[in-house]
């Protein structure tokens, strides 16, 4: 970033109250009998219903829109390890997004260690608080076993956006990138740079929308993952391909879809040169993308570009999810945040694409048309639609699945 754009992030947090948040009441607490019926001898009623049946902890209290987010600090942003007070800011962030999108109040918590086991028990007994707990920015692989254990263990939602929000919003992207270019999912050859909880948990979920997995080469670090390899994580072994290939432009040869989601600058002109006709590139590495549209398409006019940055057409971000995924889980009172419900949100985004823009949207970017194609593929954050279509195809799936906790259906 910029010197003057830096400057005035930093602006931004410090004035008047520092932070981006705070806690507030939405009761009246004006009159004597007010605080009364707030604390003794009032609170008493509500506590004894709770007793009697605790599924009205929801009728009662703040529990069923209250979200936990959670981090640890190890892999913040592009940042890294850099530890829990360092990953404070972000976390705020996520719960202004979450207030801003969806209007689900949050209590963002940093964690003063990274051993997995006490993250996980941490978690769990605290869960009692909250209506779903947001894993943000926890190292892999560390992160798949942290969010296993949770989900088997806890009756809420658990879910790992790192992992998942950026699954469902670069599958309904590149599902419709896919019939942009005229491709097919089934027969699609699939390049992942990147083996972590993005990559991982993307590649499973595009599996589960028709994805040959013969068809993946998943890079990492050490070049392609192939079965020869030794002492692969389970995940990697799971997208190990019996294949000759080594580096990353090896397994760009002739690759109809590029998914990058690791670091910058990672990717040359020549790679993406070497790719099929009508080529998918999502470069998603922030805040500089594994290479550059300006590069890319240098050299391929033919190809649809994703970033993760604002100022490039087709921003994948997971803005676009995980308000509107918990939404829909919370309305529904859903014990977790199944695959069932994850599809139904990829395709609520894919299908919101295709639509007319309207007015509204056009105004918030200052732009004077968005029409479905190469440029626009996926939804704008600020398109008011979002917020009557996921979560309604969130909660539906929700409740058709049997994990709604709702007597009968809204």
């Amino acid at each position: 970033m910029s010197q003057e754009f830096h400057d005035e992030a930093l602006h931004y947090h410090r004035e008047g109250r520092p932070g981006k948040i705070y806690v507030s009441s939405h009761k009246s607490m004006d009159t004597h009998r007010q605080l009364s019926l707030a604390y003794t001898p009032g609170v008493a009623a509500p506590v004894r219903e709770i007793v009697k049946d605790p599924d009205t902890v929801f009728e009662y209290t703040a529990k069923g829109n209250l979200v936990a987010v959670i981090t640890d600090g190890s892999a913040v942003l592009g940042l890294g390890n850099i530890g829990p007070l360092a990953a404070k800011p972000v976390m705020e962030g996520k719960g202004v997004l979450f207030k801003r999108f969806a209007d689900i109040d949050v209590f963002n918590i940093e964690l003063g260690t990274q051993d997995v086991d006490e993250i996980v028990s941490t978690i769990k007994n605290i869960a009692p608080t909250f209506g779903g707990i947001n894993l943000e920015d926890i190292s892999a692989p560390r992160c798949f076993e942290i969010e296993e254990r949770l989900i088997n263990e806890l009756d809420i939602p658990v879910f790992h956006d790192d992992q998942h929000g950026t699954a469902i919003i670069i599958a309904a992207g590149l599902m419709n990138a896919i019939k942009i270019q005229k491709k097919s999912i089934k027969t699609a050859k699939v390049v992942c740079l990147g083996a972590g909880s993005a990559g991982i948990a993307t590649l499973r979920l595009l599996c589960e929308l028709g994805l040959n997995k013969d068809n993946i080469l998943l890079v990492d670090r050490e070049g392609v993952i192939s079965c020869g390899m030794e002492n692969l994580t389970p995940n990697k072994q799971y997208f190990a391909a019996d294949t000759d290939k080594k580096t990353l432009a090896d397994a760009m040869q002739d690759a109809d879809v590029f998914i990058g989601v690791a670091a910058a600058n990672l990717v040359t002109k020549e790679m993406v040169k070497s790719m099929a006709d009508n080529p998918i590139v999502f470069a998603l590495s922030n805040p500089d993308p594994e290479i550059s549209p300006a590069d890319a398409k240098s050299v391929r006019d033919d190809l649809i570009m994703a970033t993760g940055r604002s100022d490039y057409p087709n921003q994948v971000n997971n803005v676009l999810g995980f308000p509107f995924i918990f939404r829909g889980a919370l309305d529904a009172r859903a014990s977790e945040i199944n695959l069932e419900m994850k599809i139904a949100a990829v395709y609520a985004l894919k299908e919101l694409a295709e639509l007319e823009v309207p007015q509204i949207v056009l105004d918030a970017y200052s732009i004077d048309s968005l029409v479905f194609g190469k440029d626009y593929i996926i939804p704008k954050p600020f398109d008011p639609r979002l917020i009557s279509t996921v979560p309604k195809a969130v909660y539906d799936a929700a409740i058709s699945s049997g994990v709604s906790r709702l007597k009968t259906s809204k």
